[in-house]
């Protein structure tokens, strides 16, 4: 397990944990340390953590053995990721059961990841959130009649130690460290023409972010909870694998400290609330936006998102070679992006870019990969963006975003004429099937879409052909991006254009 758990530093609290007790506290200026969240400590009827890393067995005054390697029987020799996957496949009375079977076993089968596969299963969107899946799981099944489910006091089990279980819940209670958000080496522009953003932004592919575009937006002023609420009632939002009215979601969002949180990504939200589409529109550099001559059959493009803190979205490229913009309507984002043509660390697409492996959460991502950048030549462009402020996302680029506070904002997706040919390129690929996503029809997507240019502008892709084909030879000669980026004493990135 890489070096993440040096220390923790607990936040103070009413009441310390035992944990917090017995381990003296690092010093606040401590490269390696972690500071909880003020509400990761756990109620009585929830499980909390029951797991400590495994260095604490070897720097323990009276080490007295691992309870895992005595209380999981034939299960012992799996590893605890192996061992997870295994009881994934568990129902929840059998789950429950084994977590009577020994002390190990309890601590294993009450990994709340187990329990939200559950809930989201057999119960989709229609749980009310207890402060845990375990929990929420129970209150459903008690509500149901099924007492066996109901459990007595949460135990309070000492002495298992696995790095990776105790990795899980640290990613879920940790804050973000500072230097993890002191880095903000975007472009920022303020009041440029779109002649200008074609020019310096759009056309050499590079990321920037745009200020005071969106200020006459009346989502910004209007967007708060109640109103919300109020327009969007009787309406569902697409959550994860589920859907659940808004209600419901900020319930959950409110409770909810875990891994990774549920997301609302929502690709309708326009056509289920038609004042939310009112309420935005796309900012000047956008507009032209070729794949709405496909209307109705055009894949999916927009989307209403809506997270707390921690929520967010693990590295990805855009679907369907397309650029994006992303607005901030409430809330802040932390950015970390990385050009086509480098892989952050930890990621590991297939060679035909169908599956992507990545760490399970943002937050492992930055505990065990972000301190590996500092010493790559190409190093991210990172940024905060807050409400008001725009993100243009080129296409191609890697991207990971985390919400630092509950935040909403507006995203979309769009082909202008500077991103033609690379979608039609990309929408041909042998496995299309695969790669294109947003539509039902995935195979024929890119002869429809050619197609409609071609009636609705007659002759525009052989003329970008033709200009791509005389820039080709003098791009190579021009300097490129990362060769006109030097770091600032400050640390951050110098633009020079």
């Amino acid at each position: 397990m890489p070096g993440a758990f040096h220390s923790l530093l607990p936040l103070k609290r009413k009441r310390k944990s035992k944990r917090g007790r017995r381990r003296s506290h690092p010093k606040e200026n401590d490269p390696n340390s972690f500071h909880l969240r003020s509400s990761s400590s756990a109620s009585s009827r929830d499980i909390g953590c029951l797991v400590e890393p495994l260095g604490n067995l070897f720097l323990s005054a009276t080490p007295r053995g691992n309870l895992r390697d005595a209380g999981l029987g034939a299960l012992r020799p799996l590893p605890d990721d192996l061992l997870l996957d295994v009881l994934g496949f568990l129902p929840a009375r059998d789950l429950a059961a084994l977590s009577a079977a020994s002390k190990a076993l309890y601590v294993v089968a009450s990994h709340d990841p187990l329990w939200r596969a559950l809930v989201l299963d057999e119960l989709g969107g229609a749980f009310d959130f207890a402060g845990s899946w375990r929990a929420t799981y129970i209150a459903a099944a008690s509500r149901g009649g099924q007492a066996y489910l109901i459990p007595p006091r949460a135990l309070k089990i000492k002495g298992f130690y696995s790095d990776y279980l105790f990795q899980s819940w640290l990613c879920a209670n940790m804050e973000m460290r500072h230097e993890w958000l002191a880095r903000d080496n975007i472009e920022r522009r303020r009041g440029m023409s779109v002649e200008q953003f074609i020019a310096e932004v759009e056309e050499p592919n590079r990321p920037v972010l745009l200020e005071g575009c969106i200020d006459t937006w009346p989502a910004l002023q209007k967007w708060s909870r109640d109103y919300l609420l109020e327009i969007s009632a009787g309406k569902d939002f697409a959550v994860g694998p589920v859907s659940m009215p808004l209600d419901r979601y900020f319930r959950y969002a409110d409770n909810v400290q875990e891994e990774r949180p549920l997301y609302l990504f929502d690709a309708k939200f326009a056509e289920k609330v038609p004042e939310m589409g009112r309420d935005y529109e796309v900012p000047e550099y956008f507009r032209e936006d070729l794949f709405s001559v496909l209307g109705k059959e055009r894949p999916d493009y927009r989307w209403v998102i809506i997270g707390p803190a921690g929520s967010g979205s693990s590295f990805h490229v855009d679907p369907n070679s397309t650029s994006a913009w992303n607005a901030i309507v409430k809330g802040a984002k932390k950015w970390v992006m990385f050009p086509p043509e480098v892989v952050p660390p930890g990621v590991h697409p297939s060679a035909d870019g169908a599956e992507v492996t990545s760490p399970v959460s943002i937050m492992e991502w930055f505990m065990n990969f972000y301190g590996a950048c500092k010493t790559w030549e190409k190093r991210p462009i990172e940024c905060v963006c807050r409400a008001g402020e725009v993100v243009f996302v080129p296409n191609g680029w890697w991207h990971l975003v985390i919400n630092l506070e509950e935040s909403i904002a507006i995203t979309q997706n769009y082909v202008s004429r500077r991103n033609l040919l690379n979608v039609l390129d990309f929408l041909k690929k042998p496995n299309a099937s695969e790669l294109v996503s947003g539509t039902t029809d995935r195979v024929n997507l890119h002869d429809k879409f050619r197609g409609a240019i071609e009636a609705a502008h007659p002759g525009m892709i052989k003329q970008l052909e033709l200009e791509a084909q005389q820039k080709a030879a003098a791009r190579k000669k021009k300097a490129s991006f990362w060769d006109s980026a030097a770091d600032a004493k400050s640390g951050g990135f110098k633009f020079s254009f």
